[in-house]
């Protein structure tokens, strides 16, 4: 906790010498104990036990082996949509489904955001199964377009979204974002706690979708989930800000009806931007539960169900279509055993590659967005020589030279007075030799 208050100071700071991390191992614990027993064994001992001490202690001397960092002037982030084609028509509403891929934290190696937000995609690519089944079957086949979308660059105030949002509302003539979006749901932070929260930047007018929507949810919470607090928290987007808040914001300045739903209740919790956010922090029940709960909020609105008179606490997903929390487990493994910092992915990359096909086993048209800087103006401006090699060599200090020095010169002064004085007693021994000879 005190690392994760520390950690954005330490993000907004500028330091004079560079500053590393590492995964802790055996061989960093050594050096450590080594620095810390050097340092607390001074405290307590007398003026020679310390000048001994600081003579012949052991340190370290840390050598890295790459280049300077340089600015990566072309930056692409990627992004990755697939949809599934509702029935009964061209001109059908469409349910916007969101979460961004990407992790943050102090160093970009270390940080696999398993909360923030691969429970997000995880509960994402679920929602995607589920739903592809449903689609599947003509009996079951909804009105109404589901658009899903991997968004990258969420970490840097939704860069990838924002590109998206401007290709598909200003590029293009006809696209789902276009036509008639019913509202866009973004998924962040839900794999822990025992809370819900749905965030929003204009509450939802009665008589709308997305009014429905919150309905629902408050109801299946109610009737199924009452360990659950579930609440709707206001909060309107502030312009003057650099950063965006929340994903939904993004869809909220281009007019399109949106929220995020997360169990934490602030954008601000430490826990979204650090490399703490660890796959150990993960209940996987919590996440099981969170997906359904959306899951059957979701399709009690897509399927008008409570009109139809369907009973608050009827359980859509079960037997042989119910959430797989084995699935989920080992969707959150896979995200979270890798880091996913923005600068790290690009295009070609494994996780991207591995992201597009396990969206194309549920869902049609899936491809990739790619979102490239502007060279005149970035936003953001990613550097390389994220990650180096780093030697420890172990090392005497100075004083310990000059006390070598003494010691030899010490050593070659008794040996020189020894040679002086064995000539002096050969001599005398020579005399006294010659006397006897003569007498």
């Amino acid at each position: 906790q005190q690392f994760m208050e520390i950690e954005p100071e330490m993000l907004a700071m500028e330091t004079i010498v560079p500053v590393y991390f590492a995964v802790e191992d055996e061989e960093l614990l050594s050096i450590y104990e080594q620095t810390r027993a050097a340092s607390a064994s001074q405290g307590s001992a007398s003026a020679a036990e310390v000048l001994l001490h600081t003579a012949t202690a052991n340190g370290f001397q840390m050598v890295t082996s790459g280049v300077q960092s340089k600015a990566v002037n072309d930056w692409l982030i990627p992004s990755v949509e697939g949809r599934l084609t509702g029935l009964g028509g061209e001109d059908l509403p469409t349910v916007v489904i969101v979460a961004h891929y990407d992790s943050f934290g102090v160093a970009p190696w270390l940080s696999h955001g398993a909360d923030s937000n691969g429970s997000g995609i995880s509960v994402l690519l679920e929602l995607a199964r589920l739903f592809s089944r449903l689609y599947t079957y003509r009996r079951t086949h909804a009105g109404y377009n589901l658009l899903f979308f991997a968004s990258g660059g969420g970490k840097f105030n939704y860069q990838g979204t924002k590109r998206w949002l401007e290709d598909n509302l200003d590029h293009t003539d006809s696209s789902l974002l276009q036509d008639n979006v019913a509202f866009v749901l973004c998924l962040d932070t839900l794999g822990r706690g025992d809370s819900l929260h749905l965030h929003v930047s204009k509450p939802p007018k009665e008589g709308t979708l997305q009014h429905a929507f919150l309905r629902e949810l408050e109801m299946v919470v109610a009737s199924q989930f009452p360990e659950v607090k579930f609440s709707m928290v206001h909060k309107k987007i502030n312009l003057a800000e650099d950063m965006l808040a929340w994903e939904h914001e993004r869809f909220a300045i281009r007019r399109l009806p949106a929220f995020t739903i997360s169990h934490l209740e602030s954008h601000r919790d430490s826990l979204r931007n650090s490399i703490m956010d660890r796959r150990a922090r993960i209940d996987t029940k919590a996440l099981t539960r969170n997906t359904r709960i959306i899951a059957e909020a979701l399709t009690r609105v897509i399927y008008n169900l409570t009109d139809k008179g369907a009973p608050a606490d009827l359980q859509i997903f079960t037997d042989q279509m119910q959430i797989q929390q084995e699935q989920l487990e080992s969707v959150m493994d896979w995200l979270s055993s890798q880091p996913r910092a923005a600068q790290l992915i690009d295009k070609d990359s494994t996780f991207l590659n591995t992201l597009e096909y396990y969206m194309g086993r549920y869902l049609k048209d899936v491809k990739q967005h790619h979102v490239k800087a502007d060279k005149r103006d970035p936003e953001f401006v990613f550097y390389d020589q994220l990650k180096q090699v780093m030697n420890a060599y172990r090392v005497k200090p100075a004083i310990f030279d000059l006390l070598l020095a003494v010691c030899i010169a010490a050593y070659l002064g008794v040996a020189y007075v020894a040679v002086q004085h064995f000539g002096l007693l050969y001599k005398m021994i020579q005399r006294l030799s010659l006397k006897t000879k003569q007498q």
